[in-house]
């Protein structure tokens, strides 16, 4: 095990799947000498040069539909859009193209691209700097869409996603770049579509990704201090989703609180409800629980952002309720 920053366990899965495989190169705003806005790509154009680490202009809509182009002709190309406030300007490419290639073409073309961006509130970026937007992308059948919590899921689903013939979409958490945790030394690559049981509990399920998942942490500590026991799944691949592992911690505890960062309306979390209302409706002893977003602009402003932004005592109340 190695402790190392969720940044650079992202850098490192990078710089090994680029020396493994030769057709993997990296192309997005600010990535080459500047390493990109988050310092995810530092040092890699020093390393592999600049054909592979390749800075472009700001133009995702036109990036998108290269990464397309490129994963047709051969090439494993890894593409960073530095906002993901700016996905809308890519889904032309990622809907009308990238998801429908395997079916149009019978598989005979494969689409192995991953396409990086990082979204999320709590730095006081503002309203076009902030937003959570993986259910545009996870509603659209041929892509995955994925979101690591840690450091070692970083890594390991990174590695995965370069590794998949398909389209990914891998969202990552601008608050979670600094955070630290144990990454196993090694070639590890995760199962896309496995949630992980962060902490077992046998009260109330709460299912979460991204940093979520350490707020849903937080809220189970506090909620052990007043004898209540959460069970907190760590979800990782938004498509495909495990329903198996959803459906088998709400059969256990009987109730269910699901927290993604995406305004409440037509947002993951309610596909998440109605998932488990489907599978496990007759193991409810209560509704399912939703927390997310107010649907609002996310504000500049830092108490009006923590007002409006899904957090540990939101969790928390969620979870008492389902137990009243």
């Amino acid at each position: 095990m190695t402790r190392m920053r969720y940044a650079d366990a992202l850098n490192a899965a990078l710089a090994e799947e680029m020396e493994r495989d030769p057709t993997v190169w990296l192309f997005g705003e600010d990535i080459g000498d500047y390493g990109g806005v988050f310092k995810v790509t530092k040092g890699l154009a020093d390393r592999f040069g600049k054909y592979r680490v390749r800075d472009t202009p700001i133009s995702e809509q036109t990036l998108t539909a290269m990464a397309v182009t490129a994963a047709m002709t051969g090439t494993r190309p890894v593409l960073e859009i530095m906002y993901a406030d700016f996905m809308p300007l890519t889904l032309d490419a990622l809907i009308n193209q990238a998801s429908i290639y395997d079916y149009i073409w019978a598989g005979q073309v494969q689409m192995p691209f991953v396409l990086r961006t990082q979204g999320g509130g709590g730095a006081g970026a503002g309203a076009q700097h902030s937003k959570s937007l993986d259910v545009l992308v996870a509603h659209v059948p041929g892509l995955k869409v994925l979101a690591p919590s840690t450091p070692a899921d970083a890594k390991a689903l990174l590695k995965a996603a370069i590794r998949d013939p398909h389209p990914v979409v891998f969202l990552e958490h601008k608050l979670l770049y600094n955070t630290r945790g144990e990454v196993p030394e090694g070639d590890i690559v995760a199962d896309i579509g496995v949630a992980r049981v962060v902490r077992s509990g046998t009260d109330v399920s709460i299912f979460a990704t991204s940093k979520m998942v350490h707020d849903a942490e937080q809220a189970a500590e506090s909620l052990a201090e007043e004898g209540i026991s959460a069970e907190v799944i760590d979800l990782r691949t938004l498509r495909p989703l495990d329903v198996d592992a959803i459906t088998a911690s709400v059969r256990k505890t009987n109730r269910a609180v699901v927290v993604n960062e995406g305004w409440r309306f037509c947002g993951y979390g309610a596909e998440l409800s109605a998932s488990i209302m489907e599978r496990a409706f007759d193991y409810l002893d209560a509704p399912v629980e939703r927390v997310g977003t107010m649907d609002v602009a996310i504000p500049y402003s830092e108490p009006l952002e923590k007002a409006v932004l899904p957090n540990a005592e939101k969790i928390m109340a969620a979870a008492k309720a389902t137990l009243r």
